[in-house]
C-alpha cells in the first residue's frame, strides 16, 4: 500500500536529471538530483572555482553517506534515544503539513477580493424549529415554499421577509442586515451573498439550523475601518414615555455641549451607559462594517471628516452621539505583506479553515484507500440508540456488534465499536444545539479517521514531509555513530592522546599570546558603562562585573593575540583595555584587560593543549574509520556525470 501511495505522489516529480546516477556505495547509489540539493543547502557562498567546490563537498558527502550507512547496518534506528527524538520532532512539524498551502493561497486571494466591496444584503431565514422549538421540517418546507413562490413571481423581498422570515427582527427590519464584508457572517452564507449579482437574490440555501435566501440589495466600493468615541444613553426596558424624553433632552443638551467645545472623552466618562468605552473615553476600537446595527453603522459613516460629532440618534440601546476619531481606508494593495499576512490570520481563526482539510479526504478517496464496509444503517443507528440515549435495543440492532466493520483506511478497520467510543465525545454539536444525527456522526468519524490516518502516514502522502524526516533521522544515525567510533573514543584515551601530543609538541606552542581577561557584554550600553568603570580601577574588575553579572561574563585565560577581541595590530601590553567590539547582528559587545604579554611561542602543557590534541586525534580516527567504511561499501563515481554537473 505504502509503494502505491508513493508511486501516485512521484510519479509527476520524477525528472531525468534525478535518474542520473552520480555514485554507488555497496549497493545503494545517489543520484545527481539529490547531491546537488544538499550542496546548495549546504554552499550558500558564491565560489570561482564551482568545479572544485563540487569536489571537495562530494567527498565529505559521501563520507557522510558511509557513516549512515552503517549506522543503519547496526540498527542504531532503534536505539530509545534515536525513535524519542524522531517521534518528538514529527510531533512538532506534522501540523505544518497537514494543509495544502495552495488552499490558504486560494482563501487569502478570495478574502482580499472580498474585502474590495461591502454587500447590502437582506435575508429571509426559515427556522427547521417551530415556535416552541421542536423540530417542525413539514411547516419549515411549506413555508420555504410559500416564500420561494411569491419571490418567482416578482414580490418585494423585503415584504416576503417581513412575512415568512422566522428571524425576529424581520418583522421591524424587514430582513435588512445592513452592509456586510469578508468574515462578517459565517463562510456558507458569505460564499451565497458574494456570488449572488447585485439586485438579485440567491437561491435556497439549506444549513443545519434551516432555509436561508439571500438578496444582494446593492454594492459598494469597501468602506474600511472606523474608529470613533461613543456616548451612549441607554433606555432600560420598561422605561416609561416621561422618562425616555427626558433622556432624549440630556443626550440634546450632551450634543450642545459637545458643539459649544466641551471635552468629549470627559462627558463620555460622566454619562455614557456603554460602561466598556466610558472607562476609556468612549474610545471603541476599530469598527469594520456589519459589526453593530445597520443604523448605528449609517451615522458613522456618514460622518464626514476626523473630529466631526454626529447629532443624538436613536437605536434599540438608546441615543447615541459619536464623535469619527479616524478612518482607515480598505487596503488595495494585492501585495501588501501585513494585509496579507491579517488575512491569514482571520482565515486560520474562521471556520473556512476547516474546508482546507477537504484536500485529505479527496485525496484518501481518490487513491481508493477509504472502501465502505456492508451493514445495514438502521441496525447501526439501533445500536447508537443503545448505546448513547440507554433505549432497550431494538431487534435490528441485533445484526450488527462493536467488531462490525464499518469501512477501512488502507489496512486500518474501523469498527461499530471504536465508532461508539468516538460518539462518547464527539456526538453533540458545538454550537450547543444537542446531539448530532448518527448519519452525520458517521459522516464526522469517517473525516476524523482519515485525517487521523493521513497524520500516520505523512511520509507517504508529503514528499517535503518526507525528506525533511529522512534527513533529521540521517542527522541523528550520523551523530549517535560519530559519537560512539570517533568523539567519544577520543576523549577518554588518554594513553593515545598523549602519545600524540608528545609526538607533536611543536605544534601545540602557544603563538604569541597573552593572559587577559576578555569580558563578554549582553549590548553596547552595558559594555560602554563597564568598559569606563573598569578603566578607571582595572584591580576591581571582579567587583564591578559581579554586580551585573546577568549582563557580563567575564573569562581569565590565556588568549593567542589574534583571539583577543579589537587588538588588530596593536602589539599588547600589560595594563591596555581594548576597546569594546560590537557585533551588528545582536548588539553583542566585547572588551578585553591585558595582564600578562609573551611576545614569543611558549610550549603549551598537555593539560592546555588537550582541546586541540582531542581535535587532532578525532581527524585521526575518523580518517582511520572512513577508509574501513570505503572497503566495506566500495565507493564508484561516475565522473561524466561529475563532470556535467560542475560546469
Amino acid at each position: 500500500m505504502k509503494k502505491i501511495i508513493l508511486a501516485a505522489i512521484t510519479c509527476c516529480v520524477m525528472t531525468a536529471a534525478s535518474s542520473q546516477t552520480l555514485f554507488t556505495y555497496g549497493n545503494q547509489s545517489v543520484d545527481a538530483k539529490e547531491f546537488l540539493k544538499a550542496y546548495k543547502k549546504n554552499n550558500t557562498a558564491t565560489t570561482t572555482n564551482k568545479a572544485k567546490s563540487i569536489s571537495d563537498y562530494l567527498d565529505l558527502y559521501i563520507s557522510s553517506r558511509l557513516k549512515v550507512r552503517e549506522a543503519y547496518e547496526r540498527r542504531y534506528d532503534t536505539l530509545s534515544q534515536v525513535t524519542n527524538e524522531i517521534k518528538n520532532l514529527r510531533a512538532q512539524i506534522a501540523d505544518n503539513y497537514m494543509t495544502d498551502p495552495s488552499i490558504m493561497e486560494r482563501l487569502s486571494k478570495e478574502a482580499f477580493q472580498r474585502s474590495l466591496k461591502d454587500i447590502h444584503v437582506a435575508h429571509i431565514f426559515i427556522s427547521f424549529k417551530n415556535a416552541y422549538g421542536a423540530l417542525d421540517t413539514i411547516t419549515a418546507w411549506q413555508k420555504k415554499e410559500a416564500a420561494t413562490k411569491q419571490l418567482n413571481e416578482g414580490a418585494d423581498f423585503l415584504t416576503v421577509a417581513q412575512q415568512y422570515s422566522d428571524d425576529p427582527a424581520a418583522k421591524t427590519n424587514k430582513g435588512d442586515l445592513g452592509y456586510i464584508t469578508v468574515f462578517t457572517l459565517p463562510y456558507e452564507f458569505e460564499n451565497v451573498i458574494y456570488n449572488t449579482p447585485a439586485g438579485k437574490h440567491s437561491s435556497l440555501y439549506r444549513s443545519k439550523a434551516g432555509f436561508h435566501i439571500f438578496k444582494n440589495l446593492g454594492e459598494r466600493k469597501a468602506a474600511g475601518k472606523i474608529k470613533v468615541q461613543q456616548i451612549l444613553l441607554a433606555i432600560p426596558p420598561g422605561t416609561d414615555e416621561p422618562a425616555k424624553k427626558q433622556i432624549a433632552l440630556l443626550a440634546d443638551s450632551i450634543y450642545k455641549l459637545l458643539l459649544a467645545g466641551s471635552d468629549f472623552s470627559k462627558l463620555a466618562t460622566q454619562f455614557s451607559n456603554d460602561y466598556v468605552s466610558a472607562a476609556t473615553g468612549g474610545n471603541i476600537p476599530d469598527i469594520s462594517v456589519g459589526q453593530y446595527d445597520p443604523a448605528f453603522e449609517k451615522m458613522l459613516w456618514s460622518l464626514p471628516k476626523d473630529g466631526a460629532i454626529g447629532k443624538p440618534f436613536l437605536t434599540s440601546h438608546g441615543w447615541h452621539i459619536v464623535k469619527r476619531v479616524s478612518l482607515k481606508p480598505v487596503i488595495t494593495d494585492g501585495l501588501n505583506k501585513a494585509n496579507l499576512k491579517e488575512l491569514e490570520q482571520k482565515i486560520v481563526a474562521d471556520k473556512r479553515w476547516k474546508f482546507s482539510n477537504n484536500f485529505i479526504y479527496e485525496r484518501i478517496t481518490n487513491l481508493g484507500l477509504y472502501k465502505k464496509r456492508s451493514f445495514n444503517p438502521d441496525a447501526l443507528w439501533a445500536v447508537a440508540d443503545s448505546m448513547f440515549n440507554y433505549q432497550s435495543l431494538r431487534e435490528v440492532g441485533r445484526s450488527v456488534n462493536e467488531t462490525t466493520p464499518l469501512f477501512s483506511i488502507g489496512d486500518s478497520i474501523y469498527t461499530v465499536g471504536s465508532w461508539i467510543e468516538y460518539g462518547r465525545t464527539n456526538r453533540f454539536n458545538e454550537d450547543g444545539s444537542g446531539a448530532k444525527p448518527h448519519s452525520q456522526l458517521l459522516e464526522d468519524y469517517e473525516k476524523a479517521a482519515m485525517k487521523e490516518y493521513y497524520r500516520n502516514h505523512l511520509e507517504d502522502f508529503n514528499i517535503d514531509f518526507n525528506q525533511q524526516m529522512t534527513e533529521f533521522r540521517d542527522g541523528n544515525m550520523f551523530f549517535e555513530i560519530m559519537q560512539r567510533e570517533v568523539w567519544d573514543k577520543a576523549q577518554i584515551d588518554s594513553v593515545a592522546l598523549l602519545d600524540l601530543y608528545n609526538k607533536n609538541k611543536k605544534n601545540y606552542a602557544w603563538k604569541q599570546s597573552a593572559d587577559a581577561v576578555v569580558f563578554f557584554c549582553s549590548d553596547q550600553i552595558v559594555a560602554t558603562t563597564i568598559y569606563s568603570e573598569i578603566k578607571k580601577t582595572p584591580a576591581d574588575w571582579r567587583k564591578i562585573t559581579s554586580a551585573v553579572s546577568e549582563k557580563v561574563v567575564a573569562d581569565s585565560s590565556k588568549y593567542t593575540w589574534d583571539q583577543i577581541p579589537n587588538l588588530g595590530k596593536t602589539i599588547p601590553k600589560p595594563g591596555l583595555l581594548t576597546a569594546p567590539l560590537i557585533n551588528t547582528n545582536d548588539n553583542t559587545a566585547s572588551f578585553a584587560y591585558i595582564v600578562k604579554v609573551y611576545t614569543q611561542p611558549v610550549q603549551r602543557t598537555f593539560a592546555e593543549a588537550r582541546g586541540l590534541v582531542i581535535n587532532d586525534y578525532q581527524t585521526i580516527l575518523e580518517k582511520q574509520w572512513d577508509n574501513a567504511l570505503r572497503k566495506k561499501y566500495p565507493v564508484e563515481v561516475d565522473r561524466k556525470v561529475l563532470s556535467d554537473i560542475s560546469k
